[in-house]
């Protein structure tokens, strides 16, 4: 199960994939950032302007993702 932490002052969702530690992240765009170990396993991901939607194309894991947020009423971009 993935924990999610959200901040609604700041428009962020952070999920948290795996308990390793975060040794590089890569920005994918303006709004998703995914924190990796050290041997590329994805460890977070964290989603900005989430009252705008999320986008989950192009993210490792993106079925999960989806799933975990079902029942939240966010948004998820196609």
């Amino acid at each position: 199960m993935y924990k999610l932490n959200t901040d609604p002052r700041a428009d962020a969702i952070y999920v948290q994939v795996s308990d390793l530690p975060v040794t590089y992240s890569k920005e994918l765009d303006d709004n998703r950032v995914v924190d990796y170990s050290h041997d590329d396993i994805p460890v977070g991901i964290e989603f900005l302007s989430v009252s705008e939607g999320i986008d989950l194309n192009d993210l490792p894991l993106n079925l999960q993702l989806s799933a975990a947020f079902e029942g939240l009423g966010i948004k998820i971009l196609a």
